[in-house]
């Protein structure tokens, strides 16, 4: 019997198995009065069938246990055993009490007892059951991340509390792990396979957590967080967990890194200590030679010492603690190597801390944004000293200035160099602008575009850190560049490694593919000089011909030139 009554879209659907005609007439009557559309089934074999039938809609059971052909335990049996169907809540219609306990561990919900009391009771019940299966429902569908299974970052801190209310006595810490340049391999690979990826480490996760303890999480992207009994040696433990995933991945050789907060700073709270694991993680984003860091001493000091430098860069750009320095480049093509551009490099002299390395200074400035102002205030300074060196000799050379992966975000980029360049009377060809790998690789289609449309202004633009990023052969050959500036770590290990050697030779030959130039910089030996000439480098630029000097003392080349 299947009877579906006025607009089903706006009134929940109920099944009523009974056996007995009178009590399911019953209780459709008194279901119907409460705005609910009844299907019913006689046994247990059709209540099956009108389940699966209507697995979608179904808003609850009604089921009699002493049915024919298939009891009411057997349909709790097979409802239990599909994930599917165990969502739909049940409730048992049964005049005996000593049922209770088997149906409940078989997964009903509620008994509504026979003969068959007040229709409000029966209503109230079959409501009020409806209404927290259906918040169960929204729970599960919200608590778990839908690509890997583990818990969202929300659900995930309300049961790490609750875990270290059961668990106080167990020693725990708080670990964050991504994947290196996971974003290549979505722009490679495709984001099923990114996804495929994701799917996989999360599965191994929850094998992990369900054998040794403990809560996970993807938080984002390719992030994810556990809090996990210590171990004892987690460097062993991720080389494993990276052997089984590169065995099982669709990507090969999938680098993975975690970061380490040791415990639990109650007067931080759960959320912090992620946060300074997750720093710890990122400390290592681009050393492949570790794959775990701890968050420690050290590292909170440099913490404090990072506030102290962000802090300060207002006062130190007004004050004048930044001088911009200006190193030469050589173009060696020729027989007797030629001056033909320099580089403007930015150096921090502060009045308490001392000199201060852009090692330091820049990556922060950068992951925080500032690097902007600083961008700025160089372009500013190199072109007024340009401007003065062609008021003064009557000509100058080209200078390369750093355009940061930050800057490429900002709209008004194009319009900021002009305006610049305007205000001291040059022209873009006076300014290179120097782009580094892997802020193409970053967002590949919109970096692109911008670089594009600064060469149509007049711009030059050469590729910073080649080699160091991971750009593929596809993209070189998309990519609007003028010049090729190798990774100086080629350079400085050319003489020692046949491999880097090789590296070097390969990119030269990429450049001379591109019918671009390719500058070595870092150059500081004669054997390296020779080495870079022998394999046809354009451009040597490096402690071999100069240290940074001051724009007075860049003058001595150009007076020379």
């Amino acid at each position: 019997m299947d009877r579906i009554t006025r607009n089903s879209t706006f009134r929940k659907l109920i099944l009523v198995a009974e056996d007995e005609i009178v009590n399911m007439m019953i209780l459709g009557n008194i279901l119907e009065q409460y705005e609910y559309d009844v299907i019913y089934a006689q046994n247990g074999i059709e209540a099956m069938k009108q389940i699966r039938d209507h697995r979608q809609i179904l808003s609850m059971i009604l089921l009699d246990l002493n049915m024919p052909k298939m009891s009411g335990y057997d349909v709790l049996r097979a409802l239990k055993e599909d994930e599917d169907l165990s969502r739909i809540p049940t409730i048992v219609l049964t005049s005996e009490n000593e049922a209770e306990v088997e149906s409940l561990e078989l997964g009903a919900v509620d008994f509504i007892p026979k003969p068959y009391s007040d229709g409000k009771v029966i209503a109230a019940r079959v409501r009020r059951n409806i209404e927290l299966a259906e918040d169960k429902q929204i729970i599960q569908n919200t608590q778990r991340d839908s690509v890997t299974g583990l818990y969202t970052r929300e659900f995930f801190f309300q049961y790490v509390r609750q875990w270290d209310l059961y668990h106080r006595d167990m020693v725990m810490d708080c670990v964050v792990m991504n994947i290196s340049h996971f974003h290549m391999i979505n722009e490679v690979y495709g984001h099923e396979t990114g996804d495929a990826l994701l799917k996989l480490i999360g599965a191994r996760i929850y094998e992990n957590l369900e054998l040794n303890g403990g809560i996970g999480c993807r938080s984002e992207a390719d992030n994810f967080l556990l809090y996990i009994p210590r171990k004892a040696d987690y460097r062993a433990a991720i080389r494993e967990f990276s052997e089984m995933l590169n065995r099982q991945s669709p990507v090969s050789n999938v680098r993975l890194r975690i970061g380490i907060h040791p415990g639990v700073d109650e007067t931080a709270g759960y959320a912090r200590c992620f946060d300074k694991a997750a720093r710890a993680c990122m400390s290592i984003r681009n050393d492949y030679s570790v794959s775990t860091a701890w968050y420690d001493e050290q590292m909170h000091e440099k913490e404090i010492y990072s506030e102290r430098l962000i802090n300060d860069l207002d006062e130190a750009i007004e004050s004048g603690q930044f001088k911009v320095c200006f190193q030469p480049k050589f173009d060696i093509t020729r027989e007797k190597p030629k001056l033909c551009s320099a580089e403007a490099l930015i150096r921090w002299e502060h009045p308490e801390l001392g000199y201060i390395s852009p090692n330091t200074f820049i990556p922060l400035f950068e992951n925080n944004g500032q690097i902007r102002k600083l961008d700025y205030f160089v372009w500013t300074k190199t072109a007024r000293h340009i401007s003065e060196w062609k008021k003064r000799y009557g000509t100058s050379v080209p200078v390369s200035v750093n355009v940061s992966r930050v800057d490429m975000f900002n709209p008004d980029l194009e319009k900021d160099l002009m305006s610049i360049l305007h205000a001291w009377s040059l022209q873009p060809e006076d300014l290179i602008l120097e782009v580094t790998e892997s802020a193409y690789t970053d967002d590949s289609g919109r970096i692109i575009r911008i670089v594009e449309n600064l060469r149509n202004a007049g711009f030059r633009i050469e590729m910073d850190d080649f080699g160091s990023g991971y750009s593929s052969l596809n993209m070189l050959t998309q990519l609007p560049v003028d010049a090729l500036k190798m990774d100086k770590e080629f350079v400085r290990n050319m003489t020692k490694s046949m491999k880097d050697m090789k590296m070097v030779e390969l990119m030269i030959d990429i450049g001379g593919f591109l019918s671009v130039p390719v500058v070595a910089e870092g150059v500081e030996t004669q054997e390296q000089f020779d080495r870079l000439r022998k394999c046809g480098c354009d451009i040597i630029q490096g402690y071999y011909f100069s240290r940074p000097v001051t724009a007075d003392g860049f003058e001595r080349f150009l007076e020379e030139g």
